[in-house]
């Protein structure tokens, strides 16, 4: 290879676009960047330590790749053509079979002596070696192109015509511009009807320069900020707008703060490509309205960043962040607040004509609201929230208790009918207990009737009040039974109702909470109000629920076989499953653990085996070899042990006094034959190790922890 060939520069392309989708822009460039990194590397043209810098910004996707070479090196490959019994007649002549694969592969007979003979399994085959010359940049560069802009994630493809007037194309968004650069050369490549050049196009209003003329592929960020007022990186302009934020916090004092929100940050990052902050406000009477409300519309509709004071309270100024940078930015400003002003007017008049009616008026309106073709109306699910929700508020403070979350279910839904839900559905239970309160009802009732959509998210709080538990439990039982009683169950990434996300809120809140409540008792309860309505099995509803923890405890940190021993067993009360599997692991690091744990799966398989229900009891008189007394001797002192530390809830000691039983099980398993030929003696040596068996795994199901 000559040195021209093996030169080795970095790399820069860019495709220059009208505006791309906001939320999208950060996956789009992490996703074009890396897929022509992959492909680069993978035909040799760049290698394993190459870096690759992705950008992306509202009007461009472009990537920085260091250390790629002009051209690929020369690589051997070996080719199998065919098995020798099929390539060469008895006289060791080419059959036509393979002179035929040579003619495809441009060959011929000539090169015959100098295939390669090599089993390939149980047969000899033929084999032909070659040398491959390696891609130029500019070819493969064409081929990770086309691949890079095949894999991206686009939310939404639209077609639009080149300049021929003729030609269609699909893509994101239409493309104006390709840069392809070679250190200072340009790769002769071309996409989307377009060639590269080494021009882009700075910011549309404020650029110096029109269009950048890049002088090498490392000047790329550099020369877009300085000449064309850009700052071409994603990461970079989001660190620029996050410094502005807290600068211009900072200067209004009194400990204003700017709302956290990552993905509002991430979606004003891909709206602008020079990003200066700046400070508006409005009236302040506006702050009636529920913060929740005007934080809603500001953040949604307007993307600014509402300020918070020093105990969380929503202020009357915002942050709004500009694409441009005027001297003067009192018009921009300005025209941001009259944009403001009438959302936030609207939002008081939601709030204010809403409270006109109460909740309690507004719930005969949920029957006229459909909840599911197959589970009725709103009106009819409420029905069914409240019927759960007393029974298990029952279960957990009896009538009183059971009273106040019937109001509270009652009441749950009843905000679906008001105008700011209308407007802003995410704020459905948030208005419902503004709402409440106004109303005059009890604080934990409408803390209730805000919580009972809790948790909305992995992460997310959970009811503050034990009242607001109940309904949010008997809310997602209720989802959880009617849909899959209908066979309406999540397959492969399709949750449309979000049933995985319900299922982890309950395990969440019988876990948390340490609620005295099984699974089981909560399923069949909560089916009771639907009648005849489900014509689904349940059981398959269950087994979700410990796939949902099963999981969950996994991520936690917990392994497979921790889980799977603990979980074998169904806990009925989720709240013990922490402690179980702490014992699990402490029991497993004792130097007794392997040895019983494969005994307890040789138990469990015999127990198995065995014909009919083996009942675990002794008869001390059939106990005539000395390892089995012993065994029996052994089960007899630790099994006590063992259940008084089970029944006061200390799992780690009930297992700890099993580890006692070592020495007489592996001496059991030595010297004594269970299936003895006399009836009598076979029956007691299997109800021995069922005794042994339900002693052992009362805690966690010991047998999976074996190898």
């Amino acid at each position: 290879m000559s040195n021209t060939q093996s030169k080795k520069e970095n790399l820069l392309v860019e495709l220059f676009v009208e505006e791309l989708p906001p939320k999208a822009l950060k996956k789009l460039g992490e996703s074009f960047a890396a897929a022509l990194a992959d492909s680069l590397k993978a035909q040799g043209l760049a290698g394993a330590d190459s870096a690759v810098t992705p950008y992306a910004s509202p009007r461009r996707l472009a990537a920085h790749l260091s250390g790629v070479l002009a051209q690929a090196p020369d690589r051997a490959v070996q080719q199998k053509l065919m098995p020798v019994s099929v390539a060469l007649d008895a006289s060791g002549q080419p059959t036509p079979a393979l002179l035929k694969k040579l003619g495809a592969l441009g060959l011929d007979a000539t090169v015959v002596p100098q295939l390669k003979r090599a089993m390939d399994g149980k047969a000899e085959a033929l084999f032909h070696d070659s040398v491959v010359q390696g891609a130029t940049l500019a070819e493969g560069l064409q081929k990770a192109l086309e691949e890079a802009l095949g894999k991206l994630p686009i939310p939404k493809v639209m077609s639009y015509q080149l300049a021929d007037g003729w030609t269609s194309v699909d893509f994101v968004r239409p493309a104006h511009g390709l840069v392809a650069l070679h250190g200072a050369d340009i790769v002769p490549v071309g996409v989307l009807g377009l060639q590269a050049g080494r021009n882009t196009e700075g910011h549309r209003f404020e650029a110096l320069q029109s269009p950048v003329v890049l002088r090498d592929a490392d000047s790329y960020a550099e020369q877009l900020e300085a000449e064309g007022a850009v700052i071409a990186g994603f990461a970079a302009r989001r660190a620029e707008i996050v410094r502005q934020l807290q600068a211009a916090a900072a200067q209004l004092g009194g400990g204003v703060r700017p709302i956290d929100d990552e993905a509002l940050l991430d979606e004003v990052t891909a709206l602008v490509e020079r990003p200066k902050v700046l400070v508006g406000q409005f009236e302040a009477e506006f702050l009636e309205v529920p913060q929740e409300c005007l934080i809603l519309t500001m953040k949604a509709n307007q993307k600014y960043f509402p300020l918070l004071d020093a105990e969380g309270r929503l202020t009357h100024r915002f942050l709004l962040v500009s694409n441009i940078r005027p001297e003067d930015p009192s018009a921009v400003v300005g025209g941001n607040e009259r944009v403001v002003r009438p959302r936030l007017a609207d939002a008081k008049f939601f709030f204010d004509q809403d409270r006109k009616k109460t909740l309690e008026s507004r719930v005969p309106g949920l029957a006229r609201v459909v909840y599911h073709g197959k589970l009725g109306s709103q009106g009819e699910r409420v029905e069914r929230v409240r019927a759960i929700a007393r029974a298990i508020g029952a279960l957990l403070g009896g009538e009183v208790l059971a009273a106040r979350a019937d109001q509270a279910a009652m009441l749950a839904k009843a905000d679906l009918l008001t105008d700011m839900v209308g407007e802003f559905p995410e704020l459905q239970g948030v208005m419902g207990g503004y709402y409440a309160r106004h109303d005059g009802l009890d604080g934990e009732v409408a803390a209730a009737i805000e919580d009972h959509y809790k948790p909305r998210f992995a992460g997310d709080q959970l009811p503050r009040h034990l009242l607001g538990v109940v309904v949010a439990l008997a809310d997602k039982l209720e989802t959880l039974v009617g849909l899959f009683g209908i066979g309406q169950v999540p397959t492969g990434d399709k949750d449309p109702f979000a049933l995985r996300r319900h299922a982890l809120g309950v395990i969440r809140m019988l876990s948390e909470k340490q609620l005295p409540l099984s699974v089981e008792a909560l399923l069949k309860l909560a089916a009771e109000p639907f009648g005849a309505l489900l014509n689904a099995p349940l059981a398959p509803l269950g087994d979700f629920i410990y796939d949902r923890l099963s999981s969950g405890l996994r991520e936690q940190g917990y392994s497979a076989q921790e889980v799977d021993a603990v979980l074998a067993l169904r806990p009925p009360h989720l709240a013990e499953v922490p402690r179980r599997l702490q014992a699990v692991r402490a029991f497993a690091s004792l130097p007794e653990a392997e040895s019983l744990a494969a005994a307890n799966k040789r138990v469990g398989n015999i127990l198995k085996k065995a014909e009919g229900l083996m009942v675990p009891q002794v008869d001390t008189a059939l106990l005539v070899e000395a390892p089995e007394r012993a065994l029996h001797d052994a089960l007899v002192a630790a099994r006590p042990v063992s259940d008084a530390a089970f029944e006061r809830g200390d799992y780690a000691a009930s297992l700890q006094a099993l580890a006692a039983l070592k020495v007489p099980v592996d001496a059991f398993f030595d010297a004594v034959m269970v299936n003895a030929e006399d009836a009598a003696l076979r029956a007691n040596r299997l109800g021995l190790l069922a005794t042994l068996h339900a002693a052992m795994n009362r805690v966690a199901d010991l047998s999976k922890l074996a190898a």
